[in-house]
C-alpha cells in the first residue's frame, strides 16, 4: 500500500515529538516534512529538537532538515498533522486548508468553529460530515479537523457509552493533570514538588464547552482543573446525573461493552478496547494504567453510587498519547479509512 505523505507542524515541540514517535514506521503514513519556526528551520531534526522522549529521535528523521510551516514547504504532503500552539495555529491552519491541505490539529484554535469537527473517532465519527461543508466553502480539498482538549478526550470516551445507554443530564469533574500536559514550557518540576497548582489557564472552559459539542447533547459540565507532579496521565474524578437510576454494575457493563464508531475499520492506532474497567478499589493509577491499549485506552475504576447525583467514578487517560498525538494520528487514520484524504501531486 502506498503511504500518505505527512507533514508535521510544530515538529520540535512536545506534541510534535510525540507525533514523530508515533508515525515512525506507521503502515499508512510516511513523514514527508518536519516543519517548525524559523529558529529551527534549516537544521537537521536531531539538532533542532530538544528530544525529551528518551533514547534518540527515530533514525529515519534524525537527518531530516526542518522546514518552515508554509504552503510552499508543505506542498509535497498529502496532509498535515499540527502540534502548533493556538496563537500560531489560528491563522496558519486555515491558510494551509485554503491551499488544499487537510489539517488534522491538536490545537484549540478552531474547536469552537461550527464547521470544524472536534473528533473522538469512537464517539462522534459521524461529525466528519462537516468536512464537506468546509470543502464547499473553501472550494478545494482542504479542511480542518481537531481533537479535543486532552482532559476532555478521556471524559468524552468514558461518558459516551453512559450517555447512549442511560442519558446524562449533568457532570462534575475534578482533574489531576500531569506536567507533560503543559508542554515543554510548562511549570518547572520544582514548582510542583510537594505542591498542587489549582489553576490551568483556559482548561475548565475548554472542558465545559467541548463535551457538549462532541456528544451532541446540552450536558451541563462543571470542571475543576489542577496540575500535579506526575509526568504523564490525567486522572479525573467524575460525578454524573443520569436520566434514570443505574447500578454500578449496569454502568460497568455499558463501559466494558463499548466498541465505538470505528470498530471493524482496522485503524492501526485504535485500541481493541477503548475503555478498560478496573475492579480494584485503588485503580486506575497513572504509573500503572496510563499505557493501557498502547496509551490509547481510557481506564475507569471506582464506579459507585453518588449521594448527590447518580454515579461517581475515576478515569485515567494518557494525555500525551490519547489526548494529543495518538488522538491526532487516529483522526488521520479515520479520514483515510473514510476516503477523505487524496494523494496530491508533488509541487
Amino acid at each position: 500500500m502506498e503511504r500518505w505523505r505527512v507533514g508535521i507542524l510544530g515538529a520540535t515541540g512536545l506534541v510534535g515529538q510525540r507525533l514523530v514517535e508515533r508515525l515512525a514506521g506507521h503502515p499508512w503514513f510516511a513523514i514527508e516534512v518536519l516543519a517548525a519556526s524559523d529558529r529551527s528551520a534549516g537544521r537537521p531534526y536531531a539538532k533542532a529538537a530538544r528530544w525529551v522522549l528518551g533514547d534518540d529521535p527515530p533514525a529515519e528523521v534524525r537527518g531530516t532538515v526542518v522546514r518552515l510551516c508554509t504552503p510552499e514547504d508543505l506542498s509535497g504532503c498529502d496532509l498535515v498533522l499540527s502540534g502548533l500552539e493556538a496563537g500560531i495555529a489560528a491563522d496558519l491552519e486555515p491558510a494551509l486548508a485554503r491551499a488544499g491541505l487537510p489539517v488534522i490539529s491538536n490545537s484549540s484554535a478552531h474547536r469552537t468553529d461550527p464547521e470544524v469537527p472536534v473528533l473522538v473517532p469512537e464517539v462522534n465519527a459521524a461529525h466528519l460530515a462537516l468536512v464537506e461543508s468546509q470543502r464547499a466553502r473553501l472550494g478545494g480539498p482542504g479542511f480542518i479537523v481537531t481533537n479535543p482538549n486532552c482532559s476532555t478526550t478521556g471524559l468524552a470516551l468514558a461518558l459516551a457509552p453512559l450517555h447512549r445507554a442511560f442519558g446524562i443530564r449533568r457532570c462534575v469533574v475534578a482533574t489531576l493533570q500531569a506536567l507533560s500536559g503543559a508542554g515543554l514550557e510548562g511549570p518547572r518540576g520544582l514548582d510542583t514538588v510537594d505542591n498542587v497548582i489549582p489553576f490551568i489557564l483556559g482548561e475548565e472552559e475548554k472542558m465545559e464547552r467541548e463535551l457538549a459539542k462532541i456528544l451532541g447533547a446540552p450536558i451541563a459540565v462543571s470542571a475543576h482543573c489542577h496540575r500535579i507532579p506526575t509526568l504523564d496521565g490525567h486522572l479525573e474524578a467524575v460525578s454524573v446525573e443520569l436520566e434514570r437510576a443505574v447500578s454500578p454494575a449496569e454502568a460497568a457493563a455499558a463501559l466494558r461493552e463499548f466498541e465505538g464508531d470505528v470498530a471493524g475499520l482496522g485503524l492501526p492506532t485504535a485500541p481493541v478496547r477503548p475503555i478498560v474497567v478496573r475492579d480494584e478499589p485503588d485503580r486506575p493509577q497513572p504509573r500503572l494504567d496510563r499505557n493501557a491499549g498502547g496509551g490509547m485506552s481510557v481506564t475507569v475504576g471506582r464506579i459507585r453510587p453518588c449521594p448527590v447525583f447518580t454515579l461517581r467514578f475515576v478515569l485515567l487517560s494518557h494525555n500525551a498519547v490519547r489526548g494529543a498525538a495518538g488522538g491526532t494520528v487516529l483522526n488521520a487514520e479515520l479520514l483515510a479509512a473514510r476516503g477523505l484524504l487524496a494523494r496530491r501531486g508533488r509541487a
